[in-house]
């Protein structure tokens, strides 16, 4: 039992260390949709009873911190509480004047119509103020929407109370007010580029939008030695780790395999990694042996060619771990864009602008596209992909490194994304 107040405090750090832990992984901060009522109270109720269980391993270990049964659902309880309450209300609460931030679109072209479209579900603190249309851009959007002209930024940003100017123009040169911008700077309102905000709303890069100098003008897409360095090491730790851990299970899987179905327990393929080079993926079989014998062809939902026991290792992910292999040695990373086949490289390289820069970095067992799209099977999926993949790339760190694993851990665990 708790004997000093610095057992008090330690168990307290640890309560409010693994609770919201405990909620992160039932999804329970999940912004990209809004939550229903039951469905938030569901997730909450999930991740109390994974918090009483962990606390109680934890009490187990380490008795000396003990708390009686009564006080841990007690405090439990009250959390939850405090979840849903905050959970119904966070909305509302971001939204009264004080807190939200007005954003006026400097441009009424098809990015800015898209940036007014998605700010709603993404950012609840985010009110759309209006656009300003430039003297030289036909109106695409309803007269009604549109607060002022170019001519008169600051004035217009005064009346409107707004905080930010988004500014998607279509073509700059010779047409930026600049003095106008300039004047609401310096008056402490925040000036953005749409491409810019659009990647801070969303985690991606509106790939079909950008030319050759944002890229370079750009923060971030810096590689350095040490981030390879750091990469590489964490490599090493995480696929030895894994291989250890499965060992047992291998040798199961290899009998279902051949037992379900003719063929080989192992899948290779060629895959296109860093800096373009082929290499050698392996994987479980999880498709009959002649799978692909009328050429290469995505995988699609329900796919007849994918065995009874291929659905299930797909689903539970087991068929990557032989992929821990390539990481060991060193055609793969553990996080990174996903390696694609050279027939498909080779068309998407074709039809998709910059697709070829997801080839600046390893490809990985687990990506930032992987944790927040589905599976894709078709041009438009792989333009999705890449929009994730080249933000990985732009913002690569440890950190965002940690935050993917720890997601991939969620989508393993609800099973989402496979085919």
């Amino acid at each position: 039992m708790l004997n000093t107040s610095a057992d008090r405090v330690h168990v307290g750090v640890r309560f409010f260390q693994l609770t919201p832990l405990c909620g992160f992984f039932v999804e329970l901060y999940n912004h990209e949709r809004e939550l229903s009522k039951t469905e938030i109270a569901v997730r909450i109720s999930i991740s109390i009873t994974l918090g009483f269980f962990v606390l109680s391993a934890l009490y187990y270990i380490f008795p000396d911190i003990l708390v009686g049964r009564g006080i841990l659902l007690m405090a439990l309880g009250l959390f939850g509480i405090g979840q849903f309450v905050w959970h119904h209300c966070h909305g509302l609460l971001l939204s009264f004047p004080g807190l939200a931030q007005r954003i006026v679109i400097l441009g009424n072209g098809s990015l800015g119509k898209k940036i007014e479209e998605i700010m709603p579900s993404v950012r609840h603190n985010y009110v759309f103020a209006g656009y300003i249309r430039p003297g030289n851009e036909a109106l695409s959007v309803p007269d009604t929407s549109v607060v002022g002209s170019s001519d008169e930024i600051f004035e217009t940003v005064k009346r409107t109370k707004a905080h930010k100017i988004i500014v998607s123009l279509a073509e700059r040169r010779g047409v930026l007010p600049v003095r106008e911008i300039l004047r609401c700077k310096l008056s402490g309102v925040e000036v953005i580029d749409a491409l810019n905000f659009y990647e801070q709303l969303t985690g991606k890069l509106l790939v079909e939008n950008i030319n050759p100098s944002w890229f370079i003008f750009s923060n971030g897409f810096r590689v350095t030695r040490f981030i390879r360095c750091y990469k590489r090491v964490l490599d090493v730790l995480f696929s030895l780790t894994g291989i250890i851990l499965a060992a047992p299970l291998m040798p199961v899987v290899a009998l279902a395999i051949k037992l379900d179905s003719r063929g080989p327990v192992f899948f290779r393929q060629n895959r296109v990694g860093q800096g373009e080079k082929e290499f050698m993926l392996f994987k479980f079989r999880t498709m009959t042996q002649d799978a692909e014998k009328n050429g290469a062809v995505w995988a699609q939902q329900n796919d007849p060619r994918v065995t009874r026991v291929g659905n299930f290792l797909r689903k539970t992910r087991i068929d990557e771990i032989p992929q821990l292999f390539n990481v060991l040695k060193g055609d793969m990373s553990f996080v990174g864009p996903r390696p694609e086949r050279p027939e498909f490289v080779q068309m998407l390289e074709e039809k998709i602008p910059y697709y070829s820069k997801r080839h600046f970095v390893k490809p990985g067992v687990t990506g930032w596209a992987q944790v927040k799209y589905p599976y894709g099977a078709s041009v438009e999926d792989s333009l999705e992909k890449l929009r994730y993949d080249l933000y990985y790339i732009k913002n690569l760190s440890i950190l965002m490194d940690i935050l993917i694993v720890m997601e991939t851990i969620k989508v393993v665990l609800f099973g989402r994304g496979a085919r």
